[in-house]
């Protein structure tokens, strides 16, 4: 068994729970949080013994491998590299860090202690996104990748309302671009890698922090278009168009169906079955990797991470939105 500590008790901490119950070998075995109280409800939720409120206390612990990273983005970089140092594996949520410098160090302390740092980026291990990589050339040469993620956020009402959450507080590293932009970015970079030109515009709020936002990205022999909102909502399905047909993926970020629609006619369903838990799937890689002794994904790999923070870095000083770990 690989014994997890997990940082952070909110939702997306839940949802990473539900998956990684799906997984041979996990087990969790610690949790942390800042007051005792929050951690020892947490933990009793899913009957686990040890509790923590010092993350040094935490990492040096023998009670644990791993630790599954799931606080404001702001706190990736500094907590991850705790645990790295006292030689534990850590899966980081996505975006990895507040920017590419923090990615830099993280990646430095994984190596520096030989184990396993991997951003939580779901969708690049998803068996859909798999078909998409293996049926790519059948569709010609691409000459554009087109990615929408806009799912207006219930906290964008809070908002409105004069309440800032943590969601739309540039203290937390946090944004469309941070939050969902990602999303339509790292799938990018994993399929065509690092462009050659950047171009951005977005919607700044009164907080700092981006609503939505668009990108343009330019290859040698083709462009990518991506826009992401929190702010707005849209069903629109995102793209890979090719010479002799596109591939339309339904939800860049879940895949749920995918297709090639044929330039001469004809449309090929080329899905695959997939767990309702999407975030299984990083759970398993990471799992997998940590047992086979392996310490740097392929698909999630410290290339394309910094790539991708890079491209995110790059877009904020575009827009004019600036963090204070910058």
């Amino acid at each position: 068994m690989v014994r997890f500590g997990v940082v952070g008790t909110n939702w997306i901490t839940q949802s990473f729970l539900e998956a990684a119950s799906l997984v041979e070998d996990f087990s969790l075995t610690a949790v942390y949080s800042r007051t005792n109280q929050r951690a020892e409800l947490f933990a009793e939720q899913y009957g686990v013994e040890h509790t923590f409120t010092d993350l040094e206390s935490m990492a040096k612990s023998s009670l644990i491998d791993a630790v599954y990273i799931a606080s404001p983005n702001t706190l990736h970089s500094e907590q991850a590299q705790i645990f790295l140092r006292n030689k534990k594996h850590v899966l980081c949520e996505k975006p990895m860090a507040a920017n590419s410098r923090e990615v830099k160090q993280m990646i430095q302390a994984a190596k520096d202690n030989n184990v396993l740092l991997m951003e939580a980026m779901k969708s690049t291990f998803l068996p859909n996104f798999q078909s998409v990589q293996e049926h790519l050339p059948k569709i010609g040469t691409v000459r554009k990748y087109f990615a929408n993620y806009c799912q207006y956020s219930s906290r964008y009402d809070a908002y409105k309302e004069g309440t800032i959450l943590n969601a739309f507080n540039p203290a937390f590293a946090s944004g469309a671009l941070m939050d969902i932009g990602v999303y339509c970015i790292y799938p990018m970079v994993v399929l065509f890698g690092k462009p050659s030109e950047i171009q951005a515009d977005g919607f700044l709020l009164d907080s700092g922090v981006d609503g939505e936002g668009s990108i343009i990205c330019k290859y040698a022999e083709m462009s990518a278009v991506m826009m992401y909102s929190k702010i707005t909502e849209t069903n629109l399905p995102s793209e890979i168009q090719g010479e002799e047909g596109v591939i339309r993926m339904d939800r860049i970020s879940t895949q749920g169906k995918v297709a090639i629609h044929y330039r001469k006619g004809g449309i090929e369903d080329i899905s695959v079955p997939q767990k309702k838990s999407t975030m299984y799937y990083e759970v398993k890689e990471f799992i997998e990797l940590i047992k086979s002794g392996i310490v740097e994904s392929v698909k999630n790999s410290y290339e394309n991470s910094l790539i991708t923070m890079e491209i995110m870095d790059e877009v904020r000083k575009q827009i004019g939105i600036s963090f204070p770990s910058d």
